[in-house]
């Protein structure tokens, strides 16, 4: 990456447990596609009473060449994501979803439509 990776906690302390996790998954997307300019992640705590524990959100912001992904998980979608490591799992694996659909046609694979 050109830029260091941003992470970022809202309505939670930060966690360097939770951080260091992150930072290994972002240095994976890094070594998959090596022209990503910066990355930011957002680990966001609702404090909304539910029947369970509280959840989390996570977003994935990745800036490319001439493109940004952008892949979060909301947390009203899975109660999985009372654990913070699952959200992140989630937000990741969807961003390296992106991130391949994004190379493959960068790289031609894959046929765009001219409108």
């Amino acid at each position: 990456m050109q830029l260091p990776l941003q992470v970022t906690f809202r309505n939670m302390s930060p966690s360097e447990q939770l951080e260091a996790y992150i930072r290994e998954r972002a240095a994976k997307l890094d070594e998959f596609y090596d022209r990503i300019m910066s990355c930011r992640v957002m680990v966001e705590l609702h404090h909304r009473h539910h029947h369970k524990g509280n959840l989390y959100h996570v977003r994935v912001d990745l800036t490319v060449p001439q493109d940004e992904i952008v892949a979060s998980r909301k947390a009203d979608e899975h109660h999985a994501h009372e654990d913070a490591y699952v959200a992140v799992r989630d937000a990741f694996d969807a961003a390296e979803r992106q991130l391949e659909d994004y190379s493959r046609r960068q790289r031609g694979d894959v046929k765009t439509h001219a409108w």
